[in-house]
């Protein structure tokens, strides 16, 4: 009968004498502990084959648990009851800090306000909204800066302004042109 509890444990803890001659699995157990720990750092090369060789030719359990005594034996060492519970959630003070965003060039939020205020200023504060838009983008270019968005809404409201008086005093001069040649 299979006892639906029964989980392998790892060769040392089965309640094997240390006398026990070692098999062939006993070895191999142990040289994977070994391999184990030389790809994680913890025996330097030399170290390493010695103690290959030695599991190799080792006669008893007790020899290939001398071999290994110094080295994690893997997660399969803990019963299944004996395992700590996953926690649901980490706790805030193990998450990484927040990268907090960059800042906003200030040009760029001059732009945006210079551009929203042609409106309101007849589009007199359009060319300046231009040149803030211009400068800003160069400097978030270079710095890294945030506020792309308010650069560019700053040129478009300016160059809409200043496209809107160009358009204004082409019909004005038109307007004259033609009343001086009427007269």
């Amino acid at each position: 009968m299979s006892n639906p509890s029964w989980q392998p444990m790892p060769w040392q803890a089965q309640g094997s004498s240390p006398s026990l001659l070692a098999a062939h699995a006993d070895r191999e157990r142990a040289v994977d502990v070994l391999r184990a720990g030389f790809s994680e750092g913890r025996l330097q090369q030399d170290e390493y084959e010695k103690r290959i060789e030695r599991a190799y030719t080792a006669r008893t359990v007790g020899e290939l648990a001398l071999l290994v005594a110094d080295l994690p034996q893997g997660p399969s060492a803990m019963q299944p009851s004996a395992m700590p519970a996953m926690p649901t959630m980490v706790p805030r003070t193990f998450m990484p800090a927040p990268v907090p965003p960059p800042p906003t060039n200030g040009k760029a939020v001059g732009a945006m306000v210079c551009g929203v205020l042609t409106t309101m200023t007849m589009g007199l504060t359009g060319i300046p909204a231009v040149i803030l838009g211009h400068t800003a983008r160069s400097e978030i270019k270079r710095t890294g800066e945030g506020g792309e968005g308010f650069a560019l809404a700053g040129l478009i409201l300016g160059w809409l302004s200043v496209a809107g008086w160009a358009f204004f005093l082409a019909i004005m001069i038109i307007a004259g042109v033609a009343s001086e040649s009427g007269v």
